[in-house]
């Protein structure tokens, strides 16, 4: 795909979509050639436009209209195609809502498009199958049903960008604000690195390099239908921080010791070791979060008096050190002038 043209970009619109996510990826796009950005002259790299399946105001999902340019039935060719996020109901996705739209995608990816999902977009866009054996990222409180509805695709939540296919030409990111990370990597691929980094600084755009694990809670799997483990896990929820919580467990579930760890893995997906550690850096989180003990009070009060032991951990499962965490995710206080 040529990077001395402007690009075709079709931000595909659907009554479910979320209207902040769309709206800022066609103003950061469209805003070469309108403002003054360093590293790019000449033609502008992109033109966005909304697509749907009408055109005409469409009402989003959040009340507001959003005017859609052209048809999909007008469009026969495109350079990229997003799918901004969509907001999932209390009956979550609904597959085959909208074939012609995945139809047409696939048709675009045929003749040569990048496919690009926003946070839940990736819903619509895994259902032409390109996506399946490929590794993707989503809301991570979407992940669950991503994937259930599309057990072939491979989901990183913990991840803010994916981009896949033989062509580099599926792009998948995560929650919310990681459309950041997808315009300013389009960006840095079409228009190169100086135009990315000139376009992150006058929209304070960012890129999320830690990934999304310290965003991410924790909740352990409790569809499982084992009585005994889901016993586990309810009594780890106020006796987390204990010692020798994993041998505790096992005398309270009465079954052999590899018996338990066997049927508490197949039951949540990670063994009783890695459940408490997660259980416990989720309760330090929080601490971090909302009060002032030191980060080795966090971590006695959690069930670790090794306080660098407890600093590894939670650096291995957020990405951040505790001290990092509570510095970027803290509250702050602001004070009047």
């Amino acid at each position: 795909m040529p990077a001395d043209r402007t690009l075709r970009v079709s931000v595909i619109a659907l009554p479910d979509t979320g209207v902040a996510t769309m709206f800022g990826v066609l103003d950061v796009m469209n805003s070469f050639g309108v403002m003054d950005i360093r590293g790019v002259t000449g033609t502008p790299p992109f033109r966005a436009e909304i697509v749907g399946a009408e055109a005409g105001p469409l009402m989003g999902v959040s009340g507001i209209p959003v005017p859609v340019s052209r048809s999909i039935d007008e469009i026969e060719t495109t350079d990229i195609v997003i799918v901004p996020s969509i907001v999932l109901g209390a009956d979550g996705w609904i597959s085959d809502r909208y074939p012609g739209i995945v139809a047409w995608a696939s048709r675009m990816h045929d003749q040569g498009a990048l496919l690009c999902s926003a946070c839940s977009g990736i819903f619509l866009l895994a259902e032409t199958g390109l996506f399946d054996d490929r590794d993707v990222t989503v809301h991570y409180d979407y992940a669950p049903q991503l994937r259930a509805a599309h057990p072939d695709v491979r989901i990183h939540p913990e991840r803010a960008l994916m981009v896949a296919g033989s062509r580099d030409e599926l792009i998948t990111s995560g929650a919310s604000t990681t459309w950041h990370d997808l315009v300013l990597y389009l960006t840095g691929r079409f228009a190169g690195a100086i135009a990315a980094q000139e376009t992150a600084r006058m929209f304070a755009l960012q890129w999320h390099q830690d990934g999304l694990a310290p965003y991410m809670l924790f909740e352990g799997r409790t569809d499982h239908g084992d009585a005994v483990v889901q016993d586990a896990q309810e009594w780890l929820r106020t006796h987390f921080s204990v010692a020798t919580p994993v041998e505790q467990l096992v005398v309270r579930s009465g079954l052999a010791e590899r018996t338990f760890k066997r049927r508490f893995t197949e039951a949540t997906g990670i063994s009783p070791l890695v459940y408490v550690q997660r259980v416990r850096v989720e309760e330090a989180k929080r601490r971090l979060e909302r009060s002032e003990d030191s980060v080795e009070a966090v971590g006695w009060h959690v069930g670790y008096e090794d306080a660098a032991f407890f600093r590894r951990l939670f650096k291995r499962v957020t990405g951040l050190s505790p001290a990092a965490y509570r510095k970027r995710y803290r509250v702050p206080v602001i004070t009047p002038a």
